[in-house]
């Protein structure tokens, strides 16, 4: 057979007749496409399938509701005036990076709010890097008159973020007009000492009595969603969504809890 071979490619020099091209295979022409920086075409990319319902290009939603277990107006020991329930906004981020800087988005914002005898816990998060202005608009569009923002720790990280994406998308940032509490402070006055930190997770579980189940740690949420955007894996995103809901949640329960506590 090779001898066969050479005999013609013998002949084709002879009558000067250039060789066939070489056709690749799949394997070689996969690493072809990587080397050029191209894709195969014929091969169809599937990517996961989003959590919730789309608001807007690059933009998706997820709402719940819960019955309320108080709908009154709260008195918090270290504000004079009792404020309206239905204007505080318990918030939280998941962003693209833990260490803060100008580079860092916000790629998923939720908050809880109480409406009527409901909690209603709503999540916008970005499916393309596009989508970061509509849904900082969304966000503000969907806030009570002269709300209260309540957070943990997000009067250092999550508040000076956002301001930072509302000034590059040249929008108004709602924060610095309104009253911001953050319970990290009075949790922090009341329990520094008592356990060996004071991050929410240990609140929860031995302030609240709140054991998550399956819970994706915020650390791990910049992956999982850079994962969902390059087509790998969408399990995880869900479990983000998880995890900054039960976040926002447990906000409204240490509310309630330092409310009452003297």
């Amino acid at each position: 057979m090779n001898a066969l071979k050479d005999r013609l490619a013998s002949l084709r020099r002879q009558a000067g007749i250039s060789p066939p091209p070489l056709i690749p295979t799949d394997d070689v022409r996969a690493r072809l496409g990587r080397l050029l920086g191209t894709r195969d075409r014929s091969v169809r990319r599937v990517l996961p399938a989003p959590v919730g319902e789309q608001t807007a290009m690059g933009v998706f939603a997820v709402e719940h509701a819960w019955p309320a277990e108080s709908t009154v107006s709260i008195q918090l020991p270290w504000l004079e005036a009792s404020i309206d329930r239905e204007r505080l906004v318990c918030f939280d981020t998941e962003t693209t990076g833990l260490a803060g800087g100008v580079g860092t988005k916000a790629f998923m914002i939720g908050w809880a709010m109480w409406c009527s005898d409901h909690i209603v816990t709503r999540q916008l998060y970005l499916t393309t890097m596009g989508g970061e202005d509509a849904m900082l608009r969304q966000f503000s569009a969907a806030l009570p008159r002269d709300p209260v923002f309540v957070s943990y720790n997000g009067k250092s990280y999550d508040a000076p973020l956002l301001k930072g994406r509302y000034r590059i998308n040249r929008q108004t940032h709602p924060f610095d007009d309104n009253l911001h509490i953050d319970l990290l402070h009075p949790t922090r006055r009341r329990y520094r000492g008592v356990w060996e930190n004071c991050k929410l997770k240990t609140i929860e579980r031995e302030l609240l009595g709140i054991l998550r189940e399956d819970d994706l740690p915020g650390s791990e949420a910049p992956a999982a969603w850079r994962d969902f955007l390059q087509g790998r894996c969408g399990k995880n995103l869900a479990r983000v969504v998880e995890h900054n809901r039960q976040d926002v949640l447990t906000l409204t329960r240490l509310l309630d809890h330092l409310r009452v506590e003297q």
